[in-house]
């Protein structure tokens, strides 16, 4: 076989096409969703339920974030302040 001629080239278009096709049956019988093409997973029903939910889980996540900087700062300044001027700070709440 010449490794320059088209019989080459359409045995290597014939192999990966039966790759894809047994790959997806594959996964599809062992419950997993189909892959496109280049290997990634099919756009579903429900793909864009699952961008909203992760969208909103990343929006809640910043803010937590951002509030446990804000904790963060404050212990911070706690610990690298004097001791007498944190003392007479929490007298001063009293």
């Amino acid at each position: 076989m010449s490794w320059g001629g088209p019989g080459f080239v359409i045995a290597i278009i014939a192999i990966s096409t039966f790759g894809i096709v047994i790959n997806n049956w594959i996964r599809t019988r062992h419950g997993y969703a189909p892959t496109d093409n280049r290997g990634g997973q099919d756009a579903g029903p429900d793909a864009d339920r699952k961008i909203r939910l992760l969208t909103t889980d990343n929006e809640k996540l910043a803010g937590q974030v951002g509030r446990l900087e804000e904790r963060i700062a404050v212990l911070e300044r706690i610990v690298t302040d004097p001791a007498h001027r944190t003392a007479r700070e929490i007298d001063s709440l009293r």
